[in-house]
C-alpha cells in the first residue's frame, strides 16, 4: 500500500516488555531524597490514611525531617552508576534486550522517580509497539508494590487515544522457576561463607498488619515463599519482616528484633538474605547488610553474611526471561 506524501512515517509493529520497579530518588542528597520521598508517601495506595489528613503530618513533619537521615543512608550504597536499584534494574533490562527477537523492545522504568512510566511507555508506543507486557518485578503480590505500579501504566495509558494491548505479569512467588533460581543463587552464596550459619533469616519488605485484615495477599505470599523455598534447600528458614514505619503495627516479627534475639539465643553465625526482592536497593544494602549487622553484632553476634538478591545474575536473568516468554506467549512465537 502506498501512503499519501504527507503521511507521517509508520513504525514497523512490535512488542514492548517494560520492567517496573519502586523507585529512588535522583541523587544521594536531601533534596533528591525530599522529591523522592514525597511522591512515594503521597501514593494511597502506600500509606492508606485520608489525604486531608495525611498530607499535613507528611508535608509538615516528615518531609522536613526524614529526607536527611534517609539521604546519609542512600550515601552509604550509592554506586559509580547510581542508585543500586535503578543500575540494577537497568542491567536487567540490558541482559534481556535481545531474548525475544527483534521485534521485541525490553525497557525499564520507575513507580516513583526517574525513568518514569509515562516516559517510556511513550518511548514504547512512538517505537511502534503495539503491544506491551508491564512487567512488576515484585515476587509476592502487594497493592501497595504490584497494584500501584499498575495503576501507573493504566493512568497514562487512559490518557492516549489509540491505546497499545496491554497484558501484565503476574506475582511469581510460588513459581517454579523462581523458587530454583533463588536455591540455586542461595546455596552457592552460602557454600562461599566461610562459617556455617546457626540461622538463616529470610526477611521480607514489612507492610501494615491491616492490609492482611482487609483481604491483601502479600503475607500469605511471603510465608508460601518461604515455605517452598526451605523445603527446596532442606534448610530451616526463620521469616521476618522489615522496614516498620509510623506507629501502627506491622507484620511480623520484625527483622531487627529476630536478628537480636537470634544472637542472645546463642545462634551467633546468621546469614539473611530477602526473596521480596528482584534487585538489591536500599532496604537491603543499607538496612540488612549494615545495620542488621550492627544489631546482630551488638547483641552477642560473631558471624553475620547478607547474601545478594538475584539482580542480573546469569541464574536471576535466566528466571526472568523464561517466565516473561511464558507470558508472551500467543504474542511472540517460543523460541
Amino acid at each position: 500500500m502506498t501512503l499519501p506524501p504527507d503521511h507521517p512515517p509508520i513504525p514497523k509493529p512490535k512488542i514492548g516488555v517494560l520492567l517496573m520497579n519502586l523507585g529512588t530518588p535522583d541523587g544521594p542528597d536531601a533534596k533528591s531524597v525530599k522529591r523522592y520521598l514525597g511522591e512515594f508517601l503521597s501514593d494511597s495506595r502506600v500509606v492508606e490514611i485520608p489525604q486531608i489528613a495525611w498530607q499535613p503530618i507528611l508535608r509538615g513533619i516528615i518531609l522536613n525531617t526524614r529526607p536527611k537521615k534517609s539521604a546519609h543512608a542512600y550515601s552509604q550504597v550509592w554506586r559509580e552508576d547510581g542508585s543500586p536499584l535503578a543500575a540494577i534494574t537497568r542491567l536487567q533490562a540490558a541482559a534481556l534486550k535481545d531474548s525475544f527477537g527483534p521485534d521485541v523492545l525490553v525497557d525499564w522504568a520507575m513507580r516513583y522517580g526517574n525513568p518514569s512510566m509515562s516516559d517510556r511507555l511513550t518511548a514504547m508506543k512512538a517505537a511502534g509497539c503495539e503491544r506491551i507486557l508491564l512487567a512488576p518485578l515484585y515476587p509476592q503480590y502487594c497493592a501497595a508494590t504490584t497494584a500501584t505500579a499498575n495503576d501507573k501504566a493504566f493512568k497514562h495509558l487512559a490518557g492516549l487515544r489509540w491505546q497499545p494491548a496491554i497484558r501484565t505479569l503476574p506475582p511469581y512467588y510460588d513459581d517454579t522457576l523462581y523458587i530454583d533460581a533463588l536455591t540455586d543463587s542461595l546455596e552457592e552464596a552460602l557454600s562461599a561463607l566461610d562459617f556455617t550459619p546457626d540461622a538463616i533469616v529470610a526477611s521480607f519488605h514489612g507492610m501494615p498488619k491491616r492490609t492482611l485484615q482487609q483481604g491483601d495477599p502479600y503475607h500469605c505470599h511471603c510465608q508460601k515463599t518461604a515455605r517452598l523455598l526451605g523445603e527446596r534447600m532442606g534448610r530451616e528458614l526463620t521469616i521476618a519482616f522489615q522496614s516498620r514505619f509510623g506507629p501502627q503495627k506491622w507484620l511480623g516479627p520484625a527483622t531487627d528484633e529476630t536478628l537480636v534475639a537470634l544472637a542472645k539465643a546463642g545462634k551467633t553465625k546468621v546469614a539473611i538474605f530477602a526473596p521480596g526482592f528482584s534487585a538489591d536497593c536500599l532496604e537491603t544494602l543499607e538496612e540488612l547488610s549494615i545495620r542488621g549487622r550492627e544489631s546482630f553484632e551488638e547483641a552477642g553476634g560473631t558471624h553475620f553474611a547478607y547474601l545478594p538478591c538475584l539482580n542480573d545474575s546469569p541464574v536471576g536473568v535466566e528466571m526472568l526471561r523464561s517466565i516473561l516468554a511464558r507470558e508472551l506467549e500467543g504474542w511472540v512465537r517460543a523460541g
